[in-house]
């Protein structure tokens, strides 16, 4: 007979409500530092474009240019979505409507990105820093 096999069985049945915890501090850690890179390499250093610019739980608000969200199948509660931009026209001046026109450019306007190269340079670090959480979640357990 095996001894200490119901200790295992609880040990690996808490791996997966570490990870979640684990995941979703590193996440709202990271999400900060590519948000605080946006804001500081945004074409209009002050103003509405600057302020709207943000990351949340779930899903970004209507009319906002959004990098994309992860999205588990099983752990779908871990999504985060950063974002720039509003539609809101209740926020007058403070509508920053135009964020993709920024990013991308127009016909008469060149592009001035500042969402992608900030998402660019630190994919990796992110992506790096989200393993090692996990890692060290399943170690703890």
């Amino acid at each position: 007979m095996v001894t200490g096999l119901d200790a295992l069985h609880r040990r690996f049945a808490a791996v997966p409500d570490k990870i979640v915890a684990a995941v979703a501090d590193q996440l709202e850690k990271e999400a900060a530092k590519v948000v605080s890179d946006m804001k500081n390499i945004s074409p209009m250093l002050t103003g509405a474009l600057r302020d709207s610019i943000g990351w949340t739980w779930g899903d970004a608000p209507k009319g906002s240019m959004t990098i994309g969200t992860v999205r588990g199948r099983e752990y779908e509660k871990i999504a985060i979505t950063i974002y720039a931009g509003t539609r809101d026209k209740s926020l007058g001046s403070a509508d920053a409507f135009y964020a993709r026109f920024q990013e991308f450019g127009t016909v008469k306007m060149a592009a001035n990105p500042f969402f992608f190269p900030a998402w660019r340079a630190n994919k990796s670090r992110v992506r790096g820093n989200i393993k090692r959480a996990v890692s060290r979640a399943i170690k703890t357990a």
